[in-house]
């Protein structure tokens, strides 16, 4: 089967890489993906799945059922991009102007898609079903969560649900994972200091909130140092800092937005007082009032021990052991899929991209056509794997 598998594999693949170059050329923004879609929709037709009406709007979901009942294992990429203008020069580069697959997303969408054809040409081995989601609006929105509230892992029940991640510095197509907790929660807060501007040379007759806000970015890091158990990392980072428009104008408010990263939910759970209570603290002081907001968009991604090292055995299996790097830490990044691994098995690995690919999020990411391969027989295989357990 793995030398069936490598064959079609070999087949699909110029099909898949243009695929890629066709969404990384348009690239859309969350829930905007009309598109794209369009495309998922128009290479899902060459195949047997059955496309289901949409959740939450520019979702594609396709189902695959088997010869005879079983399991159902999920399979998802998602597919927004991000609000950047593009540096490559590539034939395929960005023609959205701000726009473009900054995060590996196409390439994600693209795996996914030659799976999908994979499958569909050898549907007489699979035993249960096969649920293909290709997501809106990861990035920022963690539409992912509302599709999940929506039902997407139901009907029939998801038994593993994974999810691949390009991921820069890893070698070109290399899996890796780890147990446990692998991504953070990503949260984000809005401080806006309201006080009493005036002239420059007369700060007493004033309110001055920058100040305040200088207190409140210094006091602010003594929730991690002195707050928190030191045994739970917690990431608390002002990202943005808004307030004046002259040199010789005190104004009226300053705003400040940042994020709050975590593992560990219990601790996570107190950070959004601990930070009203020292904003509060501080405008006290000063005489200051203060709005506060903090929106609890993603939550940690914790794989399920069994399914990373199921993951593991997979890439040995299918690929070979040289082609699987353990994962030694976990990163303070975002992802929705927690939302589908909160009460489903399965587990989130990283693919590689290359040890000199440009980070995720900058101008002058792509994702490496190298890897596409390896994605498409390792979600394969580990498909056909689970199904036949």
């Amino acid at each position: 089967m793995i030398d069936r598998i490598n064959k079609i594999t070999a087949e699909l693949l110029p099909s898949v890489i243009d695929i890629r170059h066709r969404l990384h050329s348009m690239p859309e923004l969350a829930c905007r993906e009309f598109q794209t879609a369009r495309l998922i929709k128009e290479v899902l037709s060459q195949t047997s799945l059955k496309i289901l009406d949409p959740f939450i709007g520019t979702d594609v979901v396709g189902i695959l059922h088997g010869i005879e009942s079983g399991k159902n294992v999920t399979l998802r990429a998602d597919i927004d991009a991000l609000p950047l203008q593009e540096k490559n020069n590539r034939p395929y580069a960005s023609k959205i102007p701000g726009l473009m697959h900054g995060c590996g997303h196409d390439g994600h969408t693209a795996i996914l898609l030659g799976t999908a054809l994979l499958l569909s040409r050898i549907r007489e081995n699979i035993k249960g079903s096969v649920r293909f989601v290709f997501q809106p609006g990861e990035e920022v929105l963690a539409a992912g969560k509302k599709l999940v509230e929506c039902g997407i892992l139901e009907n029939p029940s998801a038994d593993l649900v994974l999810a691949l991640h390009s991921w820069p510095g890893l070698p070109t197509g290399q899996l890796s994972s780890k147990t446990g907790p692998i991504m953070a929660a990503a949260e984000f807060f809005k401080i806006v200091i309201r006080g009493k501007g005036g002239h420059g040379s007369q700060p007493h007759n004033t309110i001055d909130p920058i100040p305040v806000a200088a207190k409140i970015i210094e006091a602010m890091q003594s929730i991690v140092s002195r707050m928190t158990d030191p045994l739970h990392p917690v990431v608390i980072s002002i990202c943005r800092i808004a307030g004046g428009e002259n040199a010789n104008v005190i104004p009226d408010n300053v705003e400040l937005e940042g994020t709050v990263r975590y593992y560990n939910r219990t601790i996570g759970a107190g950070i959004p007082e601990l930070i009203e209570n020292t904003v509060a603290g501080i405008c006290r002081i000063f005489g200051a009032s203060y709005e506060f907001s903090y929106d609890k968009s993603y939550i940690p991604t914790i794989n399920h021990d069994e399914t990373a090292v199921f993951s593991e055995k997979t890439t040995q299996k299918w690929l070979g052991e040289k082609f699987w790097t353990p994962l030694e830490r976990p990163s303070m990044a975002g992802e929705d899929f927690a939302y589908y691994l909160e009460k489903h098995n399965g587990a989130f690995l990283m693919i590689g991209n290359g040890e000199n690919s440009a980070v995720l999020h900058n101008s002058n990411f792509d994702f490496n056509d190298d890897a596409l391969r390896n994605g498409i027989i390792f979600l394969t295989g580990a498909t056909l794997d689970y199904l036949a357990s």
